[in-house]
């Protein structure tokens, strides 16, 4: 800790001293957040709104990396996008959870959304262990499957010390499989034999991003969406918890094999701060609104950071089995918890 603030100082003293380095360090920053703007106009497009900015930004990132390269001279500033972007962005996240509706109304969905957790990071590193694929990415998948996606995924990579490409390829993977799942719950809703409430809670439960669960949930019907996000809601709370377990796990471990444990991601307590302000503050909704759309953007900016370092020849060679353990996984969690609600309902 004290290495790293450290070094930190001497970062921000050179930055004082030398203003071209200061300059290119903007444009970085800039960069990135110009590669966001346009994920984010794409991601309203008719059809590609299907996958949403955050893909479209990370997509965008990789081809560029692939196509003309990465850009070195302005490095610092699309590392600090990367690494400190994403920090805020999840502490402006945390206004989206309304603790109190999930520990007031969603007692039970807890509960279920607790075992849809274990039962996804159990099952894709299983899989990822008879599969031999990356077990370092497997657990991002794993833990994004379970609890809320790519911000799930941008939340504990600090804590487990992920590099930036497997962070990228995760949350990419997350998004766009997250779609497809999306899509394929609207096209099987008049064929299930379950209400609008028990489809929209399903979707809540199984889907990756609060905006697969939305828009699966929204055909159902703006009366019964409240329901689908409150189950997802209850497993963005449930993020708190095991971001803690498993700072444990790495310091723990880190000890173990003699070396530095994980620090105390801090970029937590502004979290679960700012789920307290959101709960329990009188903040105006459109304000809150302006927040969430400031943190998809910045949390989109991050990913651009962090796509810039995947290289298509290490995504195939890599990420093909994790995939595979994270779509079986996937499909596990949606059968438990469709078959859940169906035999014991809320």
């Amino acid at each position: 800790m004290w290495f790293q603030a450290k070094e930190n100082l001497s970062f921000q003293n050179a930055l004082v001293i030398d203003p071209e380095r200061r300059n290119r360090f903007i444009i970085g920053i800039l960069f990135t957040m110009v590669f966001a703007a346009t994920g984010t106009w794409l991601g309203d497009l008719p059809g590609i709104n299907r996958i949403g900015a955050m893909l479209s930004a990370i997509l965008l990132a990789v081809i560029y990396r692939n196509l003309i390269g990465y850009p070195e001279s302005i490095r610092e500033g699309i590392q600090f996008s990367a690494r400190y972007l994403m920090r805020f962005a999840i502490v402006l996240y945390g206004f989206k959870l309304n603790i109190d509706m999930v520990l007031n109304k969603g007692g039970m969905l807890l509960v279920y959304d607790a075992m849809i957790i274990v039962i996804a990071i159990t099952t894709t590193m299983l899989l990822a262990k008879l599969f031999k694929a990356d077990l370092n990415l497997s657990l991002l998948l794993g833990i994004g499957t379970g609890v809320c996606g790519a911000a799930a995924i941008a939340a504990v990579s600090p804590i487990l010390k992920a590099n930036d490409e497997d962070t990228a390829i995760g949350a990419g993977i997350i998004a766009l499989i997250g779609t497809l799942f999306a899509l394929t719950y609207t096209f099987l809703m008049p064929i299930l034999p379950i209400g609008p409430v028990e489809y929209a809670v399903w979707s809540g439960m199984s889907l990756h991003e609060i905006a697969h669960v939305a828009a699966a949930s929204m055909p159902a019907g703006q009366d019964v969406l409240a329901m689908g996000l409150l189950a997802k809601l209850g497993r963005v709370f449930l993020l708190i918890p095991l971001s803690l377990i498993l700072s444990l796990w790495m310091k723990h471990k880190g000890e173990g094999e003699g070396n530095q444990s994980a620090p105390f991601p801090w970029f937590l307590v502004g979290f679960i701060l700012t789920s307290l302000a959101g709960t329990y503050l009188p903040i105006p909704e459109v304000v809150l609104n302006d927040i969430s759309q400031a943190s998809s953007f910045l949390l989109a900016a991050a990913m651009v950071g962090l796509g810039l370092n995947v290289h298509l020849s290490s995504l195939r060679n890599r990420a093909l089995r994790p995939i595979g353990a994270m779509i079986i996984a996937s499909v596990l969690i949606s059968s438990v918890s469709f078959f859940t609600l169906l035999w014991f309902g809320l």
